[in-house]
C-alpha cells in the first residue's frame, strides 16, 4: 500500500471502514449458511442411519455413504466461513496499518 497524502490516508480509511461493514454481513451469511449445511446433513445422517440394517458399524457405514454429498457441503460451508473470517481479520490489520502510516505522516508532516 503506498501512502502518497493525508488524503490517501484518509480514503483508504473509509475504504477499509465499508469492506468491514460488507464483512459483517457476509460473516452472518457464512455463518447461516453452516449452520443450514449442518442440520440439513445431521438430518439427513440420523434418517439413513436409521433407515439401514445390519450392525451399528454396518449402519454407520451405509448412513455415511448416503450423505457423503451433503457433509462435503458442510465442510466448503465451513472453509468459506473461514475464508470471511480471514479477509475480516485482514482488512483489520490493514487499517491498524494505514492508522499507524497516518501517524507517521502526521508526525512528518509536523517536524518536516
Amino acid at each position: 500500500m503506498e501512502i502518497v497524502s493525508p488524503d490517501h490516508i484518509i480514503a483508504k480509511l473509509n475504504e477499509l471502514i465499508q469492506s468491514g461493514e460488507k464483512g459483517v454481513n457476509a460473516l452472518y451469511d457464512a455463518e447461516a449458511k453452516v449452520a443450514d449445511r449442518d442440520l440439513t446433513y445431521e438430518k439427513a445422517y440420523q434418517s439413513a442411519f436409521l433407515e439401514a440394517q445390519g450392525t451399528v458399524a454396518d449402519r454407520t457405514a451405509v448412513a455415511r455413504l448416503k450423505t457423503a454429498e451433503l457433509k462435503f457441503e458442510h465442510d466448503m460451508a465451513k472453509v468459506e466461513l473461514g475464508r470471511v473470517k480471514a479477509k475480516i481479520k485482514q482488512i483489520s490489520d490493514a487499517g491498524t496499518l494505514t492508522a499507524v502510516i497516518a501517524k507517521q505522516v502526521e508526525l512528518t508532516f509536523r517536524h518536516g
